[in-house]
């Protein structure tokens, strides 16, 4: 009984710790852009950059701190070297002398230091590595609102496409309904085996299209999953807003003026100008000599027989050396290949001024287009509001006159078909507002706020 208990409120847990979208199977548009943000390829891989900018900061940070190794090494000189003597050293003059060289087993253990005192291009490298690092991060916060952009405008394209199939479903009942009178009126002789055939034909087209959407739909949540990193075979749906709710959130649009300084496309490209010019400098910087200081220690054994490491009755003698020097390197020719990185250093420089100035004309131009666009659409919703108002009195008349007689099917027909066109115009209008409402939001470097 009690292990009942302990795994019934272990399955509680795991509940109330899971996702509210995971319990009901029904995600809204602030739990899909989380999760999009959270397992988009693209967006991971970004953050995966910039945790690897880090590291790449700590490689160049390396460079200025001391560098320590240590060293050990025996050497067994199976054929000792030899040097040959005048024999007149040894009394022995006009002969030569062969003598042996060294110890046969030789041992050392020691210790090296190197410290860069001034190298301007270890310096210049490492604030170059730390606006990497900078850039990594804006390039994952770049990513990131591209992945909501697009997971939000596919979202609002799958609502307009789901509002279409409602339409199609509430003409289908019109034009099943007909069918029953008409077939009626077909066996009474009333009306002619070609209007009977026409209404046939037009529920077999709308159930096509019904079908079409329908299948279109379901693409739609496939790519709109693709685009959250979500396995396809994922049992969730996406929550249905009614169209008619989106239209309630429209307001006027405001003109404001647009800081690209909020823009992060923007930022991205002054934090690389900023790379550029420390590179710039880097390459300056060849020109200066640099000063190092080094130090070494060893100690070093030598004996004819492998009791080196005996502590007794030892025949190995032992020593130690020890050094400390500086090094200055001097560059002075080097066929102007330094000359040559500062100009192409200089031209990259003036490229990227010229991106800035077109990305700053693009932000202008994105925001006066989406303010246009959002204009627009709020006017052709509100005209579609009232067309479709109108194409809905003009069917429900003509219904009652065909009933009555006063209407011939071609009229009942055409007044049907209207009435679903304005209505796909007006959830056209509504996606429209939506996308570029979008577009407006980005343009002003507030995309994010979409995700809260």
């Amino acid at each position: 009984m009690k292990r009942k208990i302990i795994v019934l409120m272990s399955a509680i847990a795991l509940l109330s710790s899971a996702p509210v979208w995971a319990q009901s199977n029904v995600m809204n548009l602030k739990q899909i852009l989380d999760y999009a943000i959270k397992h988009n390829q693209d967006a991971s891989k970004a953050r995966l950059e910039a945790e690897n900018g880090r590291y790449v900061t700590n490689e160049v940070r390396a460079q200025a701190l001391p560098q320590i190794n240590g060293n050990a090494s025996l050497t067994d000189n199976l054929i000792k070297p030899r040097f040959v003597l005048p024999g007149t050293l040894a009394g022995r003059p006009g002969e030569n002398i062969i003598v042996e060289s060294g110890t046969t087993w030789n041992a050392a253990a020691g210790v090296s230091l190197s410290q860069q005192l001034f190298n301007q291009s270890v310096f210049t490298g490492l604030k170059a590595a730390k606006v990497g690092e900078d850039f990594y991060q804006l390039s994952a916060a770049l990513t990131e609102e591209q992945v909501i952009e697009q997971v939000a405008s596919a979202y609002y394209q799958l609502l307009v496409n789901q509002e279409q199939v409602a339409v199609i479903d509430a003409n289908l009942n019109n034009v099943i309904q007909l069918q029953k009178t008409i077939a009626s009126q077909y066996e009474n002789g009333l009306v002619k085996k070609t209007d009977r055939d026409r209404v046939q034909v037009n529920l077999t087209n709308l159930q096509t299209q019904k079908q079409q959407l329908t299948d279109g739909i379901r693409q739609m949540e496939n790519m709109l999953k693709f685009y959250m990193g979500m396995p396809l075979n994922t049992a969730v749906s996406f929550e249905r807003i009614p169209l008619n709710d989106l239209s309630k959130e429209i307001v006027p649009v405001k003109e404001e003026t647009v800081n690209a300084d909020n823009i992060t496309s923007f930022v991205l490209l002054k934090k690389q100008r900023e790379l550029l010019t420390l590179q710039k400098k880097a390459y300056q910087a060849e020109y200066y000599p640099s000063l190092s200081l080094s130090g070494n220690y060893s100690y070093n054994g030598l004996s004819d027989k492998f009791d080196l490491f005996k502590t007794a009755n030892t025949s190995a003698f032992w020593y130690d050396m020890a050094s400390v020097g500086l090094t200055l390197r001097v560059p002075i020719f080097d066929g102007n290949a330094r000359g040559s990185k500062v100009k192409q250093a200089n031209i990259a420089l003036l490229k990227i001024d010229q991106d800035l100035s077109t990305t700053q004309q693009s932000v202008d131009l994105a925001y006066q287009n989406a303010s246009i666009q959002m204009s627009n659409s709020i006017n052709t919703i509100r005209v579609q509001e009232a067309n479709v108002k109108l194409a809905n009195e003009v069917y429900q008349t003509t219904q009652s006159n065909y009933k009555n007689g006063l209407a011939n099917l071609t009229d009942l027909l055409n007044s049907e078909s209207s009435m679903v066109e304005a209505q796909n115009s007006y959830n056209q209008a509504l996606l429209n507002y939506k996308l570029a409402e979008i577009q407006l939001i980005k343009s002003q470097g507030k995309i994010k706020t979409l995700n809260q």
